[in-house]
């Protein structure tokens, strides 16, 4: 059988029915109480009829004050529990493993959101051309950190009561954790900075906190930077040793990633200028951590044919994760269980401004979205301009409806 066919066990125990993950997305699909509503679960039940093993769910928030973007996903208390339920039932309809991808977004605040920002420290997210649109951090008290880990808690446990059979800890993509593990962002001089081991101090307490509050089989898994492409930032060397303290942890999977909105490897570009331009161009870091990994590791980042994710899994990697491709064609693991050669072209948008460029190409994805949840046809080759601005008006428009239920609530 095709190793992209087989089933995965988990160090927990529970099984992944195969090796091919739909990776997390920011869909900014919520209903107008920040809880999944029709529309999210009509697009996550195309992604389980669509034959992936694992689905990930796209950002979902500890704290209603601190969202990744409008119309983000909260989940920090029971009062839409039965909705999130409703999302999970979506999700495993057809057998997968469904995981919540839960989130803060740290000093990555959209300024247009009207919400303090909260970082490791003091220092603002630096995109050359777009100076405002993230709102200038404050530094996080102590007991402001001891609360996030707590939010982390809490909404692994709603996530459990609600259904999911486990949640995704993101500390990649320059957001909270992330910025907290790399020394470009985090200058503390207390416990919680300095040192990898103290940096890493906020990710491994919220690893051991949620791993202790919920049951034995429910999976906790991390999402990491591989190395966030900055000189002077967390580089593969550091993640090697953050893998190695998550070794000593009940962690059933760590997914392998690059990048933040500074640079955007995620989308195969990098701070300066270099561009990631092959497919799977995660995967010499994968191989590299995967000397030292003891849990299974996940591969995200570009994958969308099937020969690529074929070849993906001959050394360390025991999963891979793909998202774009999985906007444009949500059936394409089915379809290649099928035995056809199907793929999905890239989404390229050759701009010289890489930052605005990143936004396009993220624009053009969420059109796809989009699309999915209304059950219609998918259209890839979409103006990159005019998906970036349509986007824009939508954005400022959420971001107006979510200033004013943060104020009501």
């Amino acid at each position: 059988m095709n190793k992209l066919f087989q089933p995965l066990r988990l160090p927990n125990g529970q099984v992944i029915g195969n090796r091919l993950a739909k990776a997390a997305m920011e869909e900014n699909l919520a209903d107008a109480d920040h809880a999944p509503g029709e529309t999210l679960i009509r697009l996550y039940r195309a992604w389980a009829e669509g034959g992936a093993g694992l689905i990930l769910t796209g950002n979902v928030m500890v704290d209603r004050r601190a969202l990744t973007g409008p119309a983000g996903v909260v989940l920090e208390d029971e009062r839409h529990l039965p909705r999130f339920t409703a999302w999970a039932q979506a999700c495993r309809s057809r057998g997968a493993q469904a995981w919540l991808q839960i989130n803060h977004p740290g000093r990555q605040l959209m300024a247009g959101l009207g919400q303090p920002a909260l970082g490791p420290s003091a220092i603002a997210v630096e995109i050359p051309g777009l100076k405002n649109v993230f709102a200038q951090p404050r530094a996080l008290t102590v007991a402001e950190i001891e609360d996030i880990i707590q939010r982390y808690v809490t909404t692994a446990q709603l996530a459990e009561r609600a259904g999911f059979s486990g949640v995704q800890i993101h500390a990649a993509h320059g957001y909270l954790f992330s910025q907290f593990l790399s020394p470009l962002s985090n200058q503390r001089t207390d416990e919680w900075g300095g040192s990898l081991e103290n940096r890493a101090r906020i990710l491994l307490r919220t690893v051991d906190a949620v791993r202790a509050c919920v049951v034995a089989d429910f999976c906790v898994a991390v999402k990491l930077n591989s190395a966030d492409f900055q000189r002077g930032g967390f580089a593969a060397e550091d993640a090697e040793a953050v893998v190695a303290m998550l070794n000593e942890r009940a962690v059933d999977l760590v997914e392998l990633s690059g990048g933040s909105y500074e640079s955007p490897a995620m989308q195969g570009q990098t701070r300066d200028g270099s561009t990631l331009a092959r497919e799977a161009y995660f995967l010499d870091f994968a191989e590299r951590i995967g000397a030292v990994a003891r849990m299974p590791l996940m591969v995200t980042g570009g994958i969308r044919r099937l020969e690529v994710a074929e070849r993906a899994l001959q050394g360390r990697v025991s999963m891979v994760g793909m998202a774009t491709a999985l906007a444009v064609e949500p059936a394409l693991p089915g379809r290649w269980k099928l035995g056809e050669r199907a793929q999905v072209e890239p989404i390229v948008v050759p701009w010289k401004n890489r930052a605005l460029a990143a936004a396009a190409t993220q624009s053009v994805v969420k059109q796809q979205l989009v699309l999915l949840s209304q059950g219609r046809a998918t259209k890839p080759d979409t103006s990159p301009l005019l998906a970036l601005l349509f986007g824009q008006i939508k954005q400022r428009r959420q971001s107006k409806r979510y200033r004013r239920w943060v104020a009501e609530s």
